[in-house]
This record gives structure tokens, C-alpha cells and sequence, in this order.
């Protein structure tokens, strides 16, 4: 059998994004009562049917190692009884949380005597590109149908089983519910021309997100005719200023590099301060090889490093580390590699805290905290959907109300303009 031809593929994305468009209208009038009850019932289905999923998975898993797929992605892939847990306690926290839709975010009355309001509405159709990650699938369904949108699917061939578990099971709740199933669909993963198709569908598609790699997201960005939000890649960096604790820096350190290494919020590069390098690196190195990372720094006795370990983002056991002269030359390296994710300072100096805070540009900025805050869920927002790294419509972690946009409400009585 032959593979499916661009023109294929593309009039298949055509008619999925029209049925979105379409189900995205009805989407706007929900109460909030009814999505919620969708994204409840969406949560048990998935619960019920969690070895179904863990079948694909494994399915999906399989083939990717099979391929000799590197660690770090296998793992975004994988999928467990506690990662299921975890998608579908995120679904029951948007669930939660209050609907953006609707509420009034600005409001006057004009000495003519009109009455304005500017409230919060739906984007319309939003389109996710990702890789591996299946918990993504659930995630962009969640809160774009809490807040009013439909959402085309464009996964990793990857995960394809597991996506497509997935996406049948909210299908099926939806169709239930007497919502239409269109407002959820999974677009076909063999080539990228669906991708193409995706981000070229202006006038179906309102917004694509996409998440994943540095290759995937400038390709998104670059080639896209629909608006786009990007979530950038994450080579965050830690700050051990002079007047750092060593023990709380030590903790922090080890918590960003090794609680999840695979995720963007990772820390990729250390940085310490002159200043306190003869009683900080010791006690820093010894904690993080005691958990197997490979250090590549300029100093000796380590993996020597690169200008491109500088920019690299790891996502493994590896990390970058310099000893650095200064707060004002710790700026300048996060200016010259960071990507605008997250930034963080261990210090018990105020000002040195308020300088860096203030001098840092990222999405997060962290005072003598661990970079893995930077996330939906920990900052109250339910499931998030993406880090946004750009500064137009969204940034930083995005939940409820990136995934809106507003309309202005003007009421009069009769009211005509001078000429």
C-alpha cells in the first residue's frame, strides 16, 4: 500500500480542522457546570480504561527502544500507573479551577452614555505539535476545553498508540455528554506534511502551540501561517552567588538536575561565584556525581567543556558548570545562553537578589528556589499546556486563561456618532 501523498494528507487535516471550527462554535455556550462534568467523567473513563492505555504504551515504548531511541525521550514517553494518576488528577484540577470564560476584565461607561465590557472568550480552535509526551494529549484537551476551545492533536509518530487510546476515550466522553467528539481529534503522524497542513490552515485553526524540541518549535515558528505560541526549550541556570548557603544550594542544585532531568525546567547550567567556589564546588560536585551527573566544565577534573555545552539543553544526567567572577558576569553569561525559561539565584543578599531578579530576562526568575517550579500545576494553574518563552499574548507557564482572548461588549440605547 502505498504512502499517503501531501494532498492526502492535507485534505485530511482540512476536514478535521473544518469539523473543529464547526464544534468550536457549540463549545462557546457550555456552562461551566457541563465541562466540568465532561472533564470529570474524562478522568474516571480514563482511570477505568488505564491498562487499555498502558498497552498501547507499551506498545509505543517498545518500538521507540527497539529504534534505539536516546533515554531521555523514552522516558517522556513512557506512561505508568502513576503518570496516568497524575493526567487524570490534572484533569479533576481544571475541573477545579474557576472558567475564565466570561469574566469581565475591563468595564466603563462613556459620558455618551454607552456601556463597555471586555470579556474573556475563547481562542477558537487550537492546534498542539508535540513529541513522545503523551500526557500532552490530555493536557491540551483539558484546558482548552475548559476554556471553550477545540483542539487538534498533532503527536509523535512515536506515541501514536497511545495518543490514539487516549483520544478515543474522549471521544467516547464527549459523545456521551452530547458534546461533539470533533472538538477533540488526532491528526495522522506518519509524515510531518500533516504539520505542514496544520499550521497552514489560517481560517480553521486560530492558534498552534508547539512542544517539544529546539527543531520542532523554530520549524513550527518558522514555516507557520497561523498565529503561534512558542514554548521554548529550557537551558535554565543556577546562580550560587557569594553570599550563597552552601547547604541550601547544594539541595536546590540537586533537586533541579535530578528530580526529572528529561523536563524543561531542568537546570543545565551552574554558575559559582568566585567568591565562594573554594567552599561551595566541593560539596556541589561530590552531591551531584553521587547521583551519576556528568559535569562538563572548564575547570579541571570534569568533562571538558564546550562553547556548545554553554547552550546545550541536556535533558539527561549532564550539566554544565562555571565558576564565574561576579553577579554582573553571571547576567551576562544568562544573557549570552539562556533561553528565557527559567533563571535562578541562591543568595542571602537582598540586593543582590533584587538586581538579578530585576536584570534577568526569562519567563520565571528564582530566588533560592528550584527551577521545577516553573510548571502549571505547581503554580495553581491545574494542567498546563506548555512554557511559553515569548513575550506576546502569554508567557511563562500557560493554564485557563492563555488559552483565552477577549471581546469588547458595548451596550447603548440609541446612541449614533457625530459626524
Amino acid at each position: 500500500m502505498s504512502a499517503p501523498t501531501i494532498e492526502d494528507v492535507t485534505a485530511v487535516v482540512t476536514d478535521l480542522a473544518t469539523a473543529a471550527k464547526q464544534a468550536s462554535r457549540s463549545l462557546a455556550t457550555l456552562t461551566t457546570a457541563q465541562k466540568d462534568a465532561v472533564l470529570l467523567a474524562a478522568a474516571d473513563a480514563i482511570d477505568a480504561a488505564a491498562e487499555t492505555v498502558l498497552e498501547a504504551n507499551a506498545s509505543d515504548v517498545a518500538r521507540a527502544e527497539a529504534a534505539g531511541t536516546e533515554a531521555s525521550l523514552v522516558d517522556r514517553l513512557r506512561l505508568t500507573q502513576e503518570r496516568i494518576a497524575g493526567i487524570t488528577g490534572g484533569l479533576r484540577q481544571v475541573a477545579a479551577l474557576p472558567d475564565p470564560i466570561g469574566q469581565v476584565t475591563a468595564g466603563k461607561t462613556l459620558p455618551n452614555g454607552l456601556e463597555l465590557r471586555q470579556v474573556r472568550v475563547p481562542l477558537g480552535v487550537v492546534g498542539f505539535v508535540y513529541e513522545a509526551r503523551p500526557n500532552v494529549t490530555v493536557d491540551g484537551f483539558g484546558i482548552s476545553f475548559k476554556a471553550g476551545n477545540a483542539v487538534l492533536l498533532r503527536g509523535s509518530s512515536s506515541a501514536a498508540d497511545s495518543n490514539a487510546a487516549l483520544v478515543a476515550i474522549l471521544r467516547d466522553v464527549l459523545a456521551e455528554h452530547k458534546v461533539s467528539p470533533d472538538a477533540v481529534a488526532l491528526l495522522p503522524s506518519e509524515t510531518r506534511d500533516s504539520v505542514t497542513a496544520l499550521i497552514r490552515a489560517r481560517g480553521l485553526v486560530d492558534v498552534v502551540i508547539p512542544r517539544g524540541g529546539a527543531g520542532l518549535i523554530s520549524a513550527v515558528v518558522r514555516d507557520a501561517t497561523v498565529p503561534t505560541i512558542e514554548t521554548g526549550t529550557g537551558n535554565c541556570h543556577i546562580y550560587v552567588h557569594a553570599d550563597a548557603d552552601v547547604d541550601i544550594a547544594t539541595r536546590i542544585i540537586l533537586n533541579a538536575k535530578t528530580r526529572r532531568p528529561s523536563v524543561c525546567n531542568t537546570v543545565e547550567t551552574v554558575l559559582i561565584d568566585a567568591g565562594v567556589a573554594d567552599t561551595a564546588l566541593t560539596p556541589i560536585v561530590t552531591a551531584l556525581q553521587a547521583q551519576g551527573v556528568v559535569i562538563h566544565s572548564d575547570e579541571p577534573g570534569f568533562e571538558p567543556a564546550t562553547e556548545d555545552d554553554w547552550h546545550r539543553e541536556y535533558l539527561s544526567l549532564d550539566i554544565a558548570l562555571k565558576v564565574i567572577d561576579g553577579l554582573d558576569a553571571a547576567i551576562d553569561h544568562i544573557a549570552a545562553y539562556g533561553t528565557g525559561h527559567t533563571e535562578a539565584i541562591i543568595t542571602s543578599s537582598l540586593s543582590a537578589a533584587n538586581e538579578f531578579t530585576a536584570r534577568v530576562d526569562a519567563a520565571a526568575v528564582m530566588v533560592n528556589a528550584s527551577t521545577a517550579f516553573t510548571d502549571g500545576e505547581q503554580f495553581g494553574f491545574g494542567a498546563e499546556i506548555g512554557i511559553s518563552t515569548q513575550k506576546l499574548h502569554a508567557r511563562g507557564p500557560m493554564g485557563l486563561t492563555e488559552l483565552t482572548s477577549t471581546k469588547w461588549l458595548v451596550w447603548g440605547d440609541g446612541q449614533v456618532r457625530p459626524a
